[in-house]
């Protein structure tokens, strides 16, 4: 696989470089605002080493899930303004992905310019299943530039036009992000340093099963919290009031439990509530004891201690997944407490994306505390099952 080092090396002042980039931030539904741009400035280090070496460069990217047609809620145009301010220079946005105003702005791009091309899912082509329908998309936006350059990680699950038949059409490269990720999943993966320690939360067995699946061989200990654990209580018999529980999956809890108990932690209380809100009443209870008419919204005091005690001794971790419902007031310690472990490793601490980043940030934590902030979701946990990513293979042929 060819790193943008490689790139650089051959030179690209003046070449056109279509850059496929992880731009899909979360907007303030009302005022259409960022919330978070976490993702615009991990993109920045591939981006700003191509302008100062003078390529022409055109970005690719997505915005949530528009329906294969252009759609004013999922513009880039915020994107592009926060972007422009990052670089310190306007980064225009085109009206279209890859149509005549895309063509017309790419050829007018001068060496160190930036464009951003508008959100790839506006064209129904884009996650379509049919090689031919998406390789008529891939010929438009390969028309665009000389050289491809994939840093959009959290993408690269997809066999999708932008990330996986845009590299059949061109020379191909990997990168800051990509090659950063890529090395520290390698890392998690191959030969961690020890005691390494996963801490899975979210809301479901069933969507971290096959990471839960592919990991415990490799842990030493593997804590379990959010809506998840609710389900492993079950599994050894504890009464789980109005928690989120999944009873098809309590069979494979039980399972698991007896393969790996002694590798797997859950929490001892939880916080409850009666109803989810941000005012709402919250007593603790042990997790074993959770009243009927109760819900498990964050894992409690004791979770976080004990949590923090696996944590304190480990030299590799990997955490995916919120222990509550961070979002609101009430459930955020069990969050933040686990966050701050984390950050406090000495040794690798990874923060897997998703809902785990989001949570670094809206509880004000540092994030210069964490070795790695992924910006991978799904891409990650993928990775980590052992599944190949179609984005990868491509890059590596």
């Amino acid at each position: 696989m060819q790193s943008l080092d490689d790139l650089l090396a051959e030179g690209v002042r003046g070449r056109r470089v279509l850059v496929r980039t992880d731009l899909n931030v979360p907007l303030d539904k009302q005022t259409g605002a960022i919330t978070d741009d976490g993702r615009i400035r991990a993109s920045l280090p591939t981006l700003e080493a191509l302008r100062d070496a003078g390529a022409r460069i055109a970005v690719a990217a997505h915005l949530g899930r528009p329906k294969g047609a252009p759609d004013p809620q999922y513009s880039l145009a915020p994107v592009a303004a926060r972007l422009g301010e990052l670089l310190g220079r306007e980064v225009p946005l085109a009206a279209d992905v890859a149509g005549e105003d895309a063509a017309t702005r790419a050829a007018a791009l001068g060496d160190g310019d930036v464009l951003l091309l508008e959100n790839v899912r506006f064209e129904a082509a884009e996650t379509a299943k049919d090689d031919a329908t998406r390789g008529e998309l891939a010929d438009r936006l390969a028309a665009l530039a000389d050289v491809y350059v994939d840093d959009a990680f959290g993408a690269v699950h997809r066999k999708h036009a932008s990330v996986y038949d845009v590299a059949q059409r061109l020379p191909h490269y990997a990168g800051r992000l990509v090659a950063r990720e890529l090395d520290v999943l390698t890392r998690l993966t191959t030969d961690p340093d020890r005691p390494y320690v996963v801490v899975l939360g979210g809301s479901k067995v069933s969507d971290k099963l096959a990471v839960i699946e592919a990991l415990l061989p490799k842990v030493d200990r593997l804590l379990v919290g959010g809506g998840m654990c609710f389900t492993f209580l079950a599994a050894q018999g504890a009464e789980v009031g109005g928690s989120l529980l999944e009873t098809d999956q309590v069979d494979t809890c039980r399972r698991l439990l007896a393969e790996a108990g002694d590798r797997i932690v859950l929490p001892v209380d939880v916080v409850c509530a009666a109803d989810l809100t941000a005012d709402a009443e919250t007593t603790v209870v042990p997790a074993d004891a959770i009243p009927a008419d109760l819900k498990g919204l964050d894992v409690g005091p004791r979770t976080v201690e004990a949590f923090g005690r696996e944590l304190g001794g480990a030299r590799t971790v990997f955490w995916n997944g919120p222990m509550g419902v961070f979002e609101l007031a009430p459930f955020q310690d069990g969050t933040r407490g686990v966050a701050r472990a984390v950050a406090a490793v000495d040794g690798l601490s990874v923060v897997g994306g998703g809902d785990s980043a989001a949570a670094v940030r809206q509880l004000g934590l540092d994030e210069d505390a964490y070795g790695h902030i992924s910006t991978g979701g799904g891409a990650s946990l993928e990775y980590l099952e052992g599944r190949q990513l179609p984005g990868l293979a491509v890059l590596a042929d």
